[in-house]
């Protein structure tokens, strides 16, 4: 059997290869994936498989890595973050943030997200022709993000950088060319930013730890998970997953959902007459986004699935994408239904210890972006071609001019 390429980052220049995807969920549903370097890995393409996969983490695990980065045992000691751990380690740290986010407390965000939302909105309104990811998808998570954790707002900007840095090595915008791999080899995503990101917030900790406020980082910080507190590596981990997660899931949702609005105007017309559909428009936009391509896993004992015979300490790579594309659990998935239900997408992951922490807040930024935009706007238009993130890692949009009339 031939293997169909899905790694193949300049595959997603143009867009998801969705045809490729539904080949394999069709004739090859656990494909291996030869990998440049030599090494490997299984994609697991349909939908049933991947939410089974990402619950059973005594099989699948997350505890080598959740990247396809390959990583010795010293690395690992450094580098790891909660998404690189399965429970009991995974829920320790989960729990330091996880009051932060239950559904009521999240609630309790609105009107300080739409008041920020419906300030950016506006202003970028005015301009009537902008790059809606630079004026609109980019600040609105970021600038909550710094408010929330108790991050200087005038370092918005920074956050962003070392994110788009961090997570877009393969794309020629954000590549750091020209690096000495023993310097960043215990650095998140072996970058440079990645040590950034760790002296950034290593001084951040200096200073709460001086001055002490009742914001996240102190209490993450003064928190003591399991009897014993954070290690100095253990909290520039975590506030580096805090700092991507905060950002990459509404702001790619937001930049599809705006992109999809253009492409399919009706639904765009509908939802200014039926404001009563924001909440599915919201899971349809989640869905349509698909921010995270995959994540990876680590198989650890032997094991058989549609015919492959998956080694212990094979690389497992569980597509998302493909996943909310399922035409077998999503109805017609290539036709954007603001009123979609049911909508069985697994944008966040679905079930298991790896379910988004933040999948409330995303969703909540995203609704409020869309009702705060929509009807301030009489028009809306492509004002030059999107342009998409060259990566098999992130479903993204790094720029996308727009031009809008105020209504």
């Amino acid at each position: 059997m031939v293997t169909i390429d899905i790694q193949d980052p300049d595959l997603y220049i143009d867009g998801v290869p969705h045809e490729r995807f539904r080949a394999l969920r069709h004739d090859d549903p656990v494909s291996w994936q030869g990998e440049p370097n030599g090494s490997g890995f299984w994609a697991i393409v349909r939908h049933p498989d991947v939410v089974e996969a990402g619950r059973d983490w005594r099989r699948f695990s997350s505890a080598r890595g959740s990247t396809l980065e390959e990583l010795d045992d010293e690395q690992l000691a450094v580098r790891r973050s909660m998404l690189d751990m399965d429970p009991p380690q995974h829920t320790r740290l989960r729990r330091l943030v996880g009051r932060g986010f239950t559904p009521k407390v999240v609630r309790s965000y609105e009107t300080a997200i739409r008041l920020l939302t419906r300030e950016i909105v506006t202003a970028a309104i005015t301009r009537g022709r902008f790059d809606l990811v630079e004026e609109i998808s980019k600040p609105i998570p970021v600038v909550w993000l710094c408010k929330h954790l108790g991050v200087p707002e005038v370092d918005a900007g920074l956050l962003i950088d070392l994110t788009d840095r961090m997570l877009g090595q393969e794309d020629p915008e954000y590549r750091e060319d020209d690096i000495d791999p023993d310097v960043v080899r215990f650095a998140p995503f072996g970058t440079l930013a990645g040590l950034e990101s760790y002296a950034y917030a290593a001084a951040l900790a200096d200073e709460r730890r001086a001055n002490p406020t009742d914001d996240i980082l102190s209490q993450i910080l003064f928190a003591e998970p399991g009897g014993e507190p954070l290690t100095p590596e253990e909290f520039q981990n975590f506030f580096s997953v805090l700092m991507i997660a905060g950002q990459e899931a509404s702001r790619h949702s937001i930049s599809h959902g705006v992109l999809a609005l253009i492409d399919n105007p009706e639904a765009a017309e509908r939802l200014h007459h039926e404001p009563s559909l924001f909440p599915t428009a919201t899971e349809e936009i989640i869905r349509w986004a698909t921010p995270i391509h995959h994540f990876r896993r680590t198989a650890t004992v032997d094991s058989q699935l549609h015919g492959r015979t998956i080694r212990a300490g094979d690389k497992v790579t569980l597509w998302y994408i493909s996943a909310n594309f399922d035409e077998t659990v999503i109805t017609e998935p290539h036709r954007f239904d603001i009123a979609r239900e049911p909508n069985d997408h697994v944008s966040f992951g679905k079930g298991g210890p790896h379910f988004c922490l933040g999948a409330g807040l995303a969703r909540l930024q995203v609704r409020i972006t869309f009702e705060e935009l929509l009807p301030r706007i009489a028009s809306l238009r492509l004002a030059g071609p999107a342009e998409r993130l060259r990566s098999n890692f992130i479903h993204g949009i790094k720029h996308l001019p727009i031009e809008v009339a105020s209504a």
